[in-house]
């Protein structure tokens, strides 16, 4: 049996871990079937985002005529945007791969690995044991059970990395970010895309009125069904069908295209792991149970990323790497505060939101203000042809403490850091955006206006 010091299951953000135990003088041990660098790298954030900024720049390009430029886009060379990005997530991933190989300080088992009793995974044919163990094994496509779908040829977000040419059409069944961010990339470069999502209305986790202006904008090139589950997939001559029913009135509608993209959400790989064999404890979806020291229920064993199914973003996961690692070593911990954890949609337009919505605060008790501004009332709005976007901001209304503030419009995932800058203030009050200089006429007055003008709710 080998013993270590340190045992990281995955190599995300557990690659934080392996890198501060190295450091620390610890004998390490990682778990990785491969390649390094976990979801965001190799198939998650990243790729897709390599994919999604030359949407952009096509959909910049066909709104020029809004500030009187007529642009087109003469040709999209889809094996070079697929080349160039697998070229950056390779090297990238290789060289973290050559670190790991080339540090006496680290083994790397490479095989699947599955916890046989306390603080011992069963490796291939050996045993491992380690005085404390990091449990970042992430999540992989929740595969929804749609009759027939286990018997036709379908894309999820792994495998639509690989696809060769880009479909004619395609049906996206899901209606969460995965599905909205490819739903804005195919579309863009010529797919006819269709999305079937079972929710009344798609990005159900973000605010109905942002959700509801991009169905909007999404729909000049997006054909979007709501409340519609599949229930059976057929596959006819290369054409794939997808049956759905409405979840308001039980009519049934047949959808038709050439590619099928199943983005229904993800679940853990607690269930390859099997941690429940070293007192690991699992909710009913199967995510590991930590409090709010990434501890879980078993001593010297924490958990996070996408393996707890909080808030399923890298930089979240980051950022909970350095919690664990503080809470393994120290008496002193520290908890893993999750108010001020930003995220960003990557569809055009872009989405990003940071704490409580205004439904939420409400349901808590707070008392509340709630301000919104337009991206077309400011300066820059106009001189970027009035596009449709809005800043939303709540706040508590006796101390002015910034609950939440979601933004739908260019450039949303900068906008919202300064809102998330303020909530990890001192007295996290809006104050200083309020009081501070903005340039003018500069787009982050948007979100000042919004501070500016807060109304009882």
């Amino acid at each position: 049996m080998e013993k270590f010091d340190v045992l990281v299951v995955g190599s995300g953000s557990g690659m934080i871990i392996v890198a501060n135990a190295v450091a620390a003088g610890l004998r390490t041990a990682l778990l990785e079937v491969g390649p390094i660098g976990g979801t965001c790298l190799n198939r998650g954030c990243i790729p897709s985002k390599m994919l999604i900024y030359p949407a952009d720049v096509i959909q910049t390009l066909r709104e020029g005529e809004k500030v009187d430029v007529k642009a087109s886009v003469n040709s999209i060379d889809f094996n070079r945007i697929m080349k160039r990005m697998h070229d950056l997530v390779e090297h990238d991933s290789n060289q973290e791969e050559e670190g790991v190989k080339n540090n006496p300080n680290v083994t790397w088992y490479k095989e699947y690995g599955e916890f046989v009793s306390d603080y011992t995974m069963k490796i291939g044919d050996q045993t491992v044991e380690a005085d404390r163990i990091f449990i970042v094994s992430g999540a992989r496509p929740e595969i929804p059970p749609i009759k027939g779908l286990d018997e036709i040829a379908y894309l999820t977000s792994d495998t639509v990395l690989q696809i060769e040419k880009p479909p004619k059409s395609m049906i996206i069944i899901g209606g969460g970010y995965v599905a909205l961010e490819y739903s804005h990339f195919f579309s863009s470069i010529g797919t006819e895309v269709t999305i079937v999502q079972r929710a009344p209305r798609i990005l159900p986790e973000e605010e109905p009125e942002i959700s509801e202006m991009l169905k909007q904008e999404l729909q000049n090139r997006v054909t979007i069904f709501t409340d519609y589950e599949a229930v059976e997939v057929k596959e006819n001559a290369g054409e794939k069908k997808v049956i759905a029913r409405s979840g308001t009135n039980g009519s049934v509608r047949e959808f038709s295209a050439e590619s099928l993209l199943v983005a229904a959400g993800r679940v853990p790989n607690s269930d390859i792991l099997k941690p429940e064999r070293t007192g690991v404890e699992l909710d009913q979806r199967g995510f590991i149970k930590v409090d709010e020291f990434l501890e879980t229920k078993k001593k010297r064993i924490w958990a996070f990323g996408d393996a707890i199914g909080k808030q399923m973003f890298k930089h979240v996961a980051n950022y909970e790497a350095e919690v664990a690692w503080h809470n393994a070593l120290h008496d002193h911990k520290i908890n893993m505060d999750y108010s001020a954890s930003p995220h960003a949609v990557f569809t055009h337009p872009q989405i990003a939101s940071v704490g409580l919505k205004e439904n939420e605060a409400k349901q808590k008790g707070y008392k509340i203000l709630v301000g919104k501004s337009q991206y077309k009332d400011t300066a820059m709005g106009a001189a970027m042809g009035n596009p449709e976007g809005f800043v939303k901001v709540i706040v508590e209304h006796d101390t002015g403490k910034i609950l939440g503030g979601h933004i739908i419009g260019p450039y949303a995932s900068m906008l919202i850091q300064e809102i998330t800058n303020a909530m990890v203030t001192e007295d996290k009050t809006y104050v200083p955006i309020i009081k501070g200089l903005h340039i003018h006429p500069a787009l982050n007055e948007v979100v000042q206006r919004a501070f500016g003008a807060l109304t009882e709710t």
